[in-house]
């Protein structure tokens, strides 16, 4: 009972019939997004609301629905700066299908126009009008907090120094905490930074899940390292020799665990404890990238 009447009391002091509002979705396509509407009704019994949205529409009519005080919160404050003009690296909420959609501008045109703005939980890359576009700011525990600073600076911690000249374009492979995933290195290319030392990629084999276009996703430098340098060709590979082999458009950190015939090898990987049947040219010879140093992996098993 106090539980429920201290929400009541929080609920009152913010929430009133005919208030404008933001809405939450508890859809997961959706987080992050939040949509404009009016409260116009409440369930006095349950810390529920009705609300009309303000964009969103259900036979042809504004869409209503019953939703948890927890998902609401007032319209946010004008920006302090009037006139403010969005620059690279500025977390904002673009507004896009009825709602604000929480992103980080990655481009912005020559004339300021135009903006480029990611969105983390699609990872995808949108175009706005600075019309489109608002700062972002959270609502937390009934307070607006200030936009959140974003460094843009392309200095990396001195832990990744080695990987400071992450240009746009630059070729790069990435691999994934991911699991089933262990032990994969993905050829990419730095589309933008996107904040301290994250980075806008594009992948060049994986796409997206409807296969239109290469997938893109933000990655923290440490998952990021140089594409390796071409190792010396040989014409076999020794038993126990640490090779990546490529698969399902990656490059997979194993073991040759036995010599076939037809320059074929079966694979060992330890990551993932499985094993593969290879062609010669489908393997290279392993190498780790060590304090900026490219280094060839010792040729003695470990496991």
């Amino acid at each position: 009972m106090p539980r429920k009447k201290h929400a009541d009391t929080t609920a009152q002091s913010y929430f009133s019939i005919g208030d404008e509002v933001e809405v939450t979705s508890i859809d997961h396509n959706l987080r992050g997004t939040l949509f404009p509407a009016k409260i116009i009704g409440r369930d006095w019994n349950a810390d529920k609301f009705v609300v009309e949205y303000k964009h969103l529409e259900a036979n042809d009519e504004p869409l209503r629905e019953e939703v948890d005080l927890v998902l609401l919160r007032p319209l946010p404050p004008p920006p302090s700066e009037p006139g403010y003009r969005f620059e690279f690296g500025d977390e904002v909420d673009a507004f896009f299908s009825g709602g604000w959609w929480e992103g980080v501008i990655t481009e912005v045109d020559d004339e300021g126009s135009l903006f480029w703005v990611y969105f983390r939980f699609a990872k995808q890359q949108f175009q706005f009008l600075p019309s489109e576009l608002r700062v972002h700011q959270e609502w937390d525990k009934g307070a607006w907090l200030p936009p959140r600073e974003v460094s843009m600076r392309m200095e990396p911690s001195s832990s990744n120094s080695s990987m400071k000249n992450l240009s746009k374009g630059k070729q790069i492979e990435v691999c994934s905490d991911e699991a089933g995933f262990e032990g994969a290195w993905f050829s990419a290319k730095v589309i933008n930074a996107i904040g301290q030392d994250k980075y806008l990629v594009e992948y060049k084999s994986l796409r997206t899940e409807d296969n239109k276009q290469f997938l893109r996703e933000e990655v923290d430098i440490k998952h990021m390292r140089p594409c390796p340098p071409d190792a010396v060709v040989v014409d076999s590979f020794n038993l126990n020799e640490e090779v990546d082999a490529y698969y399902n458009d990656g490059w997979w950190e194993g073991v040759i665990s036995k010599i076939l015939k037809g320059s074929k090898y079966k694979i060992y990987f330890k990551r993932t404890k499985d094993y593969g049947e290879f062609r010669h040219s489908d393997l290279r010879p392993h190498q780790d990238w060590i304090d900026g140093t490219w280094v060839m992996a010792s040729q003695a098993l470990k496991f």
